[in-house]
């Protein structure tokens, strides 16, 4: 029998380490369980999961600036071929594959910035070209959310749709998927898949002294709702972060700052700037593996992106989070750390470091709910590889799933 050919199909090698960490654990499943697959990318950043991956990778979108803003004639006229291109593109390489997979992402949701004509679009090409060749393309452990722009809504609806097969990381992406009309009785819901992938030991905080404090920040403006006031939120949330920053160094806390995506260097730099202090610094992680490794050297974390709390809670890290969806409230609630939620449109400085001091006097036990949240995460996970090889790969002998793998 000829290898099944597998494709891969995302924002990835882009920046964004959430988008990267939940095809790093996709491809951890194929690799384990079926090893005889030959995987290859429709990608952001080609050039990047080649490297990383040891896949072989296509450019996502023929015009090289997708999503930069067009204002000139020539800009326009390049976009608009380019929407032609990659119909053309993306059917021919939907057509070499057996099985496409979406690897995870916020890919049904526009909780940030979103143009309907660019990955929206991209995702429809992608699944209406699955079913017009007969490539069987799943959507595997997505984020979704309630859409007001109606071409967006109208174009994820219809993604979803046109799907084989979808899975989702929180209650709320189902919901919202019914919401748009899209039929989900047989869709399941399962843990986000980077928790799928090998956590570093967390650290035993001793008595005494406290030990470092981890902050994850956000270019953040708000989502695609807050367009005419993105800037204001951006200040705000800038503001009320960094105050909290110099709190916990006035208090004499050692503080990480860490991102999740390339866009959140210039917030870093603005913390360093203001706060100027040599208890604050940045760590320069490059994927979940080292925003993991980060976080378990940590007493406690404070995070935005939602895979940089992903990433704390993993490693059964104390976390807080400043909360910009409700993906982010779905996923402390199901990790038992729900109190531990803060508005990142609305940072109140002095509240947060209530809520951060209270966070600290129930650590232990807090750790110890993580540890017993990520064994249930780990078995939920063995089952959604599971249901994954039945619906794509139903001709396939039972190979072991990773966390079956001695």
């Amino acid at each position: 029998m000829s290898p099944v050919r597998v494709g891969v199909f995302g924002l990835l090698g882009s920046g964004n380490l959430g988008n990267d960490g939940s095809l790093e654990a996709v491809l951890g499943y194929l690799r384990a369980a079926h090893p005889e697959a030959v995987v290859d990318a429709l990608c952001g950043g080609p050039e990047a999961v080649t490297a990383r991956y040891g896949i072989p990778a296509t450019r996502l979108h023929w015009y090289r600036g997708e999503y930069r803003t067009a204002s000139r004639a020539g800009a326009v006229a390049g976009k608009g071929l380019g929407k032609l291109v990659d119909a053309v593109r993306t059917a021919a390489w939907v057509r070499r594959h057996d099985v496409v997979i979406v690897p995870g992402m916020g890919v049904l949701e526009a909780t940030l910035p979103l143009r309907p004509w660019g990955f929206p679009y991209a995702l429809l090409l992608l699944c209406a070209s699955g079913r017009l060749v007969r490539t069987r393309v799943a959507l595997v452990g997505v984020g979704a959310a309630p859409i007001r722009n109606r071409a967006t809504r109208t174009l994820v609806r219809w993604s979803a749709r046109l799907a084989a097969y979808r899975s989702y990381r929180d209650e709320q992406s189902r919901d919202a998927l019914r919401a748009m009309g899209v039929d989900t009785a047989g869709d399941e819901v399962y843990p986000d898949l980077a928790f799928a992938l090998p956590a570093p030991p967390s650290r035993t905080p001793p008595d005494g002294e406290p030990g470092p404090v981890c902050v994850g920040v956000m270019a953040f403006h708000g989502g695609d709702d807050d367009r005419a006031r993105a800037e204001e939120i951006h200040r705000r949330y800038l503001d009320g972060t960094t105050r909290f920053v110099r709190a916990l160094v006035a208090d004499g806390r050692r503080v990480r700052l860490v991102t999740g995506d390339a866009c959140d260097a210039p917030v870093v730099a603005a913390i360093l700037d203001a706060v100027d202090s040599p208890l604050v610094g940045a760590a320069d992680a490059a994927s979940l593996a080292g925003l993991m490794a980060e976080m378990a050297a940590a007493d406690t974390v404070v995070a935005t992106r939602y895979h940089n709390l992903v990433c704390a809670l993993k490693v059964g890290t104390p976390t807080l989070a400043l909360s910009y969806a409700a993906k982010s409230d779905a996923l402390m609630a199901r990790m038992g750390l729900d109190a531990y939620c803060h508005p990142a449109r609305e940072v109140d400085a002095d509240r947060l470091l209530d809520q951060f001091l209270e966070l600290e006097k129930r650590a232990a036990e807090l750790r110890r709910t993580l540890a017993g949240r990520n064994a249930d995460a780990a078995r939920l996970l063995d089952r959604q590889f599971t249901a994954l090889t039945a619906a794509l790969f139903p001709a396939a002998d039972h190979v072991p799933t990773p966390r079956e793998t001695p």
